[in-house]
């Protein structure tokens, strides 16, 4: 399960962000070869800070996010891997941005949280809706107890939610959490983080019990009770992976890549990709590939250009082999980015789609609607 927060990719970038054209294409998708990326389909709607869920049915819904020329969306649409093709559905109930999403047992989406920044001022949001993919449409269900966003959505092994953490308005992060019964679409509080924190990304481990970095809290769903874990040695942040072993993959910086073992509550530092460096980041999304890799792609290039230093989109990718902790380098995006989404399919394939990427004409970054297949 792979856990990102687009609030975080968009920090990497110091360039001012501009409106970018909406395309709407729908071309078949061309395979790679083995270890590349090729072009899809791309969106109807350029989006960044959007969420991605894969359905029962193996196509991919994308819902809200925000880009230059719409502001804040209420806008989704599907992915169907048979044609390579988007097609808009129903529309959310309000704009979001810096929400959550997750599929439920019982095929539905539920989406929850973010911002609506179209209204005067900063509105967090506390409401809730779920999205029925037979019908495609989005209906209204039980509010949180309080706005969050840059918060964690985790499916539990018993069907429920578990909301936690997140910030309010600049109110600093959030201690409380609370869970969702799908069965009575009602939320309930549920203990208090040890901590507090945005930009944190969750893994459920294989105990049933939820791990939640960038406050080092492990959730006990049994006692509904929180506790504090050991902290990184250096700076961990979102995408995770949890690896088929049980430990947890963090991205990381320069100063090396991290693994969390559950067991030990131990983490172990060690190389980051190669296409990491002091002045480029390659981490802004991942993917736990069924061959048992990561797949780990994009980021920010620090340019020292004139009149003054610039940061630009790169498409770099790197493969991690969980047992040696060895990377390799592996094919790159056809187009650079930053803060996109990147969704394993049922056929192996993992879909990238949207985020900033950088435009050397224009000076700054622009949102995308282009999306893209990496073939392991």
């Amino acid at each position: 399960m792979i856990r990102r927060n687009p609030q975080f990719a968009r920090t990497l970038a110091l360039a001012s962000i501009a409106a970018i054209g909406l395309v709407a294409t729908s071309a078949p998708p061309a395979l790679a070869g083995s270890g590349g990326f090729s072009n899809t389909g791309s969106m109807n709607v350029a989006r960044i800070d959007h969420t991605a869920t894969l359905l029962s049915n193996g196509e991919v819904l994308v819902a809200g996010g925000n880009n230059n020329r719409d502001g804040y969306l209420s806008s989704a649409e599907v992915y169907h891997p048979s044609s390579g093709k988007w097609t808009l559905t129903g529309r959310m109930t309000v704009p979001r941005d810096g929400h959550d999403a997750v599929l439920l047992q019982n095929g539905e989406v539920l989406v929850a949280g973010g911002i609506d920044a179209s209204t005067n001022g900063c509105t967090t949001l506390a409401t809730a809706e779920l999205y029925n993919p037979s019908t495609g449409t989005w209906t209204g269900t039980g509010s949180m107890s309080v706005g969050r966003y840059s918060f964690t959505l985790t499916l539990l092994p018993n069907g429920e939610v578990l909301a936690a953490g997140g910030t309010n308005c600049g109110n600093g992060g959030l201690l409380s959490a609370e869970l969702y019964n799908p069965a009575t679409r009602t939320w309930r509080a549920t203990g208090t983080m040890t901590s507090g924190n945005q930009n944190t990304g969750a893994v459920l481990l294989q105990n049933g019990r939820v791990f939640v970095v960038g406050n080092d809290n492990i959730y006990n769903p049994s006692a509904g009770t929180w506790s504090s874990t050991t902290p990184p040695p250096t700076f961990a942040h979102i995408p995770l992976a949890l690896l088929p072993n049980g430990d947890v993959f963090a991205a990381g910086t320069i100063q090396g890549a991290l693994m969390f073992n559950p067991s030990t509550a131990q983490w172990t530092n060690f190389a980051p990709p190669p296409c990491e460096t002091t002045r480029q980041g390659c981490e802004s999304a991942a993917a736990l590939l069924n061959t048992g890799k990561v797949l780990v792609a994009g980021g920010a290039t620090f340019v020292n250009a004139r009149p003054y230093p610039i940061e630009e989109t790169n498409g770099l990718a790197a493969l991690l082999d969980p047992s040696t902790l060895i990377w390799t380098s592996t094919g790159s995006m056809s187009k650079s980015r930053l803060g996109e989404t990147m969704t394993v399919l049922l056929n192996g394939q993992a879909l990238v789609a949207g985020g900033d990427t950088f435009d050397k004409h224009l000076g700054h970054l622009v949102q995308i609607a282009s999306a893209e297949l990496y073939t392991p």
